[in-house]
């Protein structure tokens, strides 16, 4: 089983989760309940919020509850772990009972829950907490606690008599399929023992201690409940007490008959016998015995010299049900070993968890004895125990150290004829019995203490390889099963070496073996040897054919049976001689394809997710050098409103948020005092200055005005920069113009549509006038001359028609063509054609950008476009495999890799011991290098630590990159390849 690898809680919680633990701490401090914030379940804590959502997911509380073994399901979430699955699931539903049973009702369901008192301070048992109330609802009434701890319901309220027993179903042979999912079996119905009361209610009245005798119990309790008149001889209370008196209530008498002959002749004649029994033992003479130990009515003793009083009339109850079982059991009573078997089948399935062996001595042997027995229905043999040295007949086994022959005692029996199909009534009874017998060790070795007592006798080891070698027979297939169960829970406390009886049975189980649950319990049993000792678990001596069906086991879709091959796998590759024993016999063994397998399930239900992570940051824009000026068109919209509209519309389109910006107040008041100075008149003045910069923090909510302290003090408002550009109150932005003539600034104007931006061009720049129709006139006379007409085109520093070097000059139309090139595309195609353009039109160009060729045209830069500026970002693709509530790698990949690591650290060791045992090919540790074959070497001839881990290492890269659970393993299991490889 692979080790444990313990580090601390991961700090990261699901999203969520923070907000749902303080809704609950509210709602049950609120409630007035406590919060277990801490709840463990087979010291595994519980997360809350993950239980909540599991049980939400199906439901809620109810709707798990009324579904047979729904909160088994629920626990594997947690890996609370099989081997007390039903002790585990009952922990964790009492811990969302106690914890969120409320909370789910009121926020899932959105109803009132019950009071406190019907729910949180009850037990989990039971369900439909929807629909119950304090009308509806009766509390299981409280069970009281006699002496010793038990139960008052097995002191004595049994049935004398053993009841009827139900026939077992016993399992088919192959039909291990659900062997490891079923529960125990179902307990019989409950009995209630008759004890007739034969004492007598009458209280014995004597005149002398009439007056003196202490008050009846019915009058106690009467005069318990009124107040005592207070002697006094105080004048003035002699007449209160006097009116307060009561007088006492009469004792209610109670009248039985006289028995006699006539009225109960049934009573009257056992009482005779008695005595006549009595007279006989008082003149040596007596009459024979008790019918039924420990039965309720008299006990009967050579000892006793006559019976009591109470013996006689009124019996007693005997022992509880824990003491009276052990008795009957050892007793050589057949009915009372029946009516001990029957019951202990129920208790060890209700009160398995706190029902222990030493607490109750001789118990367990008892039982071994008993189970010893189905021997005897299969071969002429009756096992006995002796605890002599001198164990030598066939049929002794030894009980003070075990039988280390009892396998070939085994194969010296002689079989008795018996018929599956057919079964006496005697043969069907006895092997009923050994079932229940077999089913109570099962259920009780559950318990780590009763495993580690189990596991202290040496008949216990002789038991089970005796039922594991029993002949194949339906009949037996459940015991099988309950001795492989023990098995499992025993095996980690023995030492066991290559002929072990009980090892080679467990193998010839594996090896042998048709039944899935018996395979499957016989390789945990294998795994779990010498766990909780110090010596290791070598697995010598296993057989090839039991290795190749672990091999090809591991290609089922069978996560259980997986694991558990892993784990043997786990177990038998951390020995070198077991890989060397594996190398020996590759011929038979399909080795690659074996590791292939374990590869592929480092993957197994990988969960891809993603990852994003940086890859440049984001381009900051660059600020403007100077207030934009508002075009004509946008000024007019400005002045059609009045204070302190017209300013505000006037901020919004020429400034714009930048939370690393800053503008001084004054150099804002006074850029607002000369865009609208020339427009104020007596009905239209300007705000006053505080005002204004009052605005600016009510228009932009991330500006503020800010004094900055130093030997010149600034008043400035911070979080805001002017724009490149205006934009118009539908927040369309304004393109400006970049003609630039030589030795002479940009144009600047401003345009909000392409076409009048080339008017502009054409008339301005280039010098085209128009006709009174509203077309271009390109007639030549109509035109500047020549010296005054553009050569080239001058946006941004196109030059086009100079780098093309055309053989003649470009005319005013050719350079106007040419420049609708530069403007802004707003057309319904305009995305079609940005896809095969080199460079968008709205691409804004940063400095240093390496994607441009030196001399290439590019549309010029729209500053305040964010497109290009935006962070880069790439994503990390995984594939993670399952982890545990630590966050640690868990399951098949975890187990997986272990196997792994062991081949690649062992391997080279396992050339040692086949040194001096090489092949006919005389291949010994050369074979097992990972370095290459030497030129003078055959081609064919390969390391096998190259021909192994070769071809995988690509497939080993790929998981130690994408899969975060098990990359330190991973990087383990590389690192003794590598290691290997130059060994």
């Amino acid at each position: 089983m692979p080790p444990k690898i313990h580090r601390e809680l991961p700090t990261d919680v699901p999203p969520g989760h923070k907000e749902f633990m303080a809704a609950l701490i509210a709602f049950t401090t609120e409630r007035g309940t406590p919060l277990d914030l801490h709840a463990r379940v087979n010291g595994k804590h519980i997360d809350l919020f993950k239980l909540y959502n599991v049980v939400s997911v199906r439901g809620g509380y109810d709707a798990i509850s009324h579904e047979k073994l729904a909160w088994r399901r629920v626990g594997q979430e947690f890996n609370l772990g099989t081997s007390n699955a039903a002790a585990y699931a009952f922990a964790l539903k009492t811990v969302y009972y106690k914890n969120l049973a409320a909370y789910e009702i009121k926020v899932l369901h959105n109803r009132e829950p019950p009071p406190r008192e019907i729910l949180e301070d009850l037990t989990a048992k039971g369900g439909d907490l929807l629909h119950r109330t304090l009308e509806n609802f009766k509390p299981p009434p409280a069970r009281p606690i006699v002496a010793n701890g038990a139960d008052s319901e097995a002191s004595g309220a049994e049935e004398t008599k053993t009841p009827k027993e139900e026939k077992m179903e016993v399992d088919e042979p192959g039909s291990g399929g659900g062997r490891i999912s079923r529960g125990l079996r179902q307990a019989p119905p409950q009995r209630v023992l008759f004890q007739p009361d034969v004492s007598s209610s009458r209280q014995t009245r004597h005149p002398s201690t009439q007056l003196h005798s202490s008050p009846q119990p019915a009058a106690t309790a009467a005069s318990s409940s009124t107040h005592p008149i207070p002697v006094t001889s105080n004048p003035s209370t002699m007449s209160i007490n006097l009116a307060n008196y009561e007088p006492r209530p009469q004792m209610p008498l109670t009248l039985r008959g006289v028995v006699t002959p006539g009225n109960n002749p049934s009573l009257f004649k056992e009482r005779q016998r008695l005595a006549r029994e009595h007279r006989a033992t008082q003149h040596g003479r007596p009459q024979g015995g008790p019918k039924g130990m420990m039965k309720p009515g008299g006990e009967y003793s050579l000892t006793l010299p006559r019976w009591t009083a109470l013996t006689r009339q009124a019996g007693f109850d005997g022992p509880n049900i824990y003491v009276r079982t052990l008795q009957g059991l050892r007793s050589p009573i057949p009915s009372e070993q029946d009516y001990a078997l029957h019951h202990l089948v129920k208790i060890s399935h209700e009160r398995g968890d706190k029902y222990k062996f030493d607490a109750f001595p001789n118990l367990a042997e008892s039982l071994v004895e008993y189970v010893l027995g189905v021997s005897s229905l299969f071969y002429d043999v009756k096992w006995e125990i002796s605890y002599t040295e001198d164990a030598l007949d066939i049929n002794l086994l030894d009980g003070i150290n075990g039988t280390p022959d009892i396998l070939q005692r085994i194969q010296c029996l002689k079989r008795l004829d018996t018929a599956d199909e057919l079964e006496p009534k005697e043969f069907a009874h006895k092997i009923t019995k050994i079932h229940e017998a077999g089913l109570t060790i099962r259920n009780l070795s559950l318990l780590e203490d009763n495993a580690a007592y189990l596991s202290a006798l040496p008949q216990l080891r002789d038991f089970l390889t005796i039922a594991l070698n029993l002949p194949s027979s339906p009949l037996i297939t459940e015991l099988k099963h309950y001795a492989l169960d023990i098995a499992e829970q025993v095996t980690r406390a023995w030492s066991m070496d290559a002929g072990d009886p009980l090892y080679r049975s467990l193998l010839n189980q594996v090896d042998e073996g048709l039944d899935r649950g018996a395979i499957l319990t016989a390789l945990r049993a294998i795994s779990r040897i010498s766990m909780n000792l110090e010596e290791s678990n070598q697995l010598r001596e296993v057989p090839i054919s039991v290795i190749k069906n672990i091999c090809d086991w591991l290609l089922l879709e069978d996560e259980e049976l997986v694991h558990a091959c892993l784990d043997f796998l786990y177990q038998y590759t951390a020995v070198p001689q077991n890989v060397s024993f594996l190398l020996a016999n590759s011929s038979v063994l399909p080795i690659p394809s074996f590791l292939a397998q374990l590869t592929r399930l480092l993957q197994y239900h990988a969960q891809e997710s993603f990852t994003e992570y940086l890859i440049s940051p984001a381009v900051p824009p660059t600020a403007a050098l100077e207030i934009p000026a508002v075009p004509f068109d946008l000024l007019q919209q400005f002045l059609s409103h009045d204070e302190p509209d017209r300013s505000n519309h006037w901020l919004k389109a020429v400034f714009e948020e930048d939370p690393e910006s800053e503008i001084t107040q004054i150099a804002l008041w006074q850029a607002y005092q000369n865009r609208f100075n020339e427009f104020t008149t007596p009905q239209t003045p300007l705000l006053p200055a505080a005002e204004f910069i009052k605005n600016v923090s009510t228009i932009f909510a991330g500006a503020n005005a800010q004094v900055v302290n130093g030997p010149n003090s600034k008043f400035i408002i911070k979080g805001i920069r002017q724009r490149h550009a205006p934009m118009d109150l539908k927040e369309r932005v304004y393109s400006p113009c970049h003609w630039t003539l030589p030795g002479m600034k940009p144009c600047g104007q401003f345009f909000l549509k392409p076409k009048h931006m080339f008017d502009h061009i054409a008339s301005v720049h280039l010098g085209i006038p128009k006709t009174k129709d509203g077309s271009w006139n390109l007639n030549p006379s109509a035109l500047p001359p020549l010296d005054r007409q553009p050569t080239d085109c001058h946006w941004a520093g196109c030059r086009h028609y100079t780098r093309q070097k055309p053989t003649s000059r470009p005319s005013p139309f050719d350079i106007g063509m040419h420049v609708k090139t530069h403007l802004p595309d707003t057309s319904a195609k305009a995305a079609l054609r940005q896809k095969h353009n080199r460079t968008p039109a709205t691409r804004t160009i940063v400095p240093g950008d390496a994607s441009l060729k030196p001399g290439a045209t590019v549309a010029e830069p729209d500053p305040d476009n964010p497109e290009g500026r935006e962070a880069k970002y790439g994503y990390q693709i995984w594939h993670n495999t399952a982890t545990d509530e630590r966050g640690e790698a868990a399951g098949l990949p975890l187990t997986a890799v272990l196997v792994l690591r062991n081949l690649a650290r062992n391997i080279p060791k396992a050339a040692s011991y086949l040194e001096d045992g090489a092949d006919s090919h005389g291949r010994g540790r050369r074979l097992f290098m990972m370095s290459a074959p030497a030129a003078d070497e055959s081609p064919g001839k390969e390391g096998w630590m190259e021909k192994l881990f070769g071809p995988l290492k690509a497939r080993f890269a790929f998981v130690l990159a994408h899969n975060r659970s098990l990359g330190s393993h991973v990087a383990d299991l590389m690192g003794w390849v590598e290691k290997g490889w130059g060994s």
